[in-house]
């Protein structure tokens, strides 16, 4: 590193102050790009909208949020349309092909594959089990923990020999 202008070099207080302000800065993005996400999750969602809305490069954003949080961008906002699906089968009565369509898939099937994926079964049966397991929580600031830069990702469990969200 060059020494600066005034011929001085930095302390490492100022140093560690900057490293400091990014940080802050970077996880003000993360924030800002979880509610974003959370208030627009029943609209279609793509990175290079989040990253204009906020006036990041898409790359950018995309990197800063995985750095944050541990998931892709695009597993979270997966992640977050199953679960608000998985919510609808186990508290509603509307037809499955409209949840499929709500969540932002083309058609039942594809749906009920991704949905088979993640919850480990199809969505008729998570129906008829009638309860609710969040698998991909929202992901929250942590007060004062660093848990992936700061945010707090839910921890799973076992439960019935299924691995769940807590």
């Amino acid at each position: 590193m060059g020494t600066p202008i005034s011929g001085k070099s930095p302390t490492s207080q100022q140093a560690k102050d900057r490293k400091g302000q990014q940080y802050m800065e970077e996880m003000w993005i993360t924030k800002k790009v979880l509610l974003y996400i959370e208030d627009n999750l029943d609209k279609a969602l793509t990175l290079e909208e989040i990253a204009a809305e906020f006036q990041y490069s898409r790359f950018y954003v995309a990197r800063k949020f995985r750095e944050s949080t541990g998931v892709t961008l695009h597993k979270y906002i997966q992640g977050r349309r199953l679960d608000e699906a998985a919510r609808k089968l186990a508290e509603t009565r509307q037809p499955i092909a409209q949840i499929a369509f709500e969540a932002g898939y083309g058609s039942q099937q594809a749906f009920t594959q991704a949905f088979r994926l993640t919850h480990g079964c199809t969505p008729r049966e998570y129906r008829q089990a009638g309860v609710f397991m969040p698998r991909q929580s929202r992901i929250r600031m942590a007060g004062g923990r660093r848990r992936f830069g700061g945010f707090y990702v839910v921890r799973s469990f076992e439960f019935a020999g299924r691995r769940m969200a807590a």
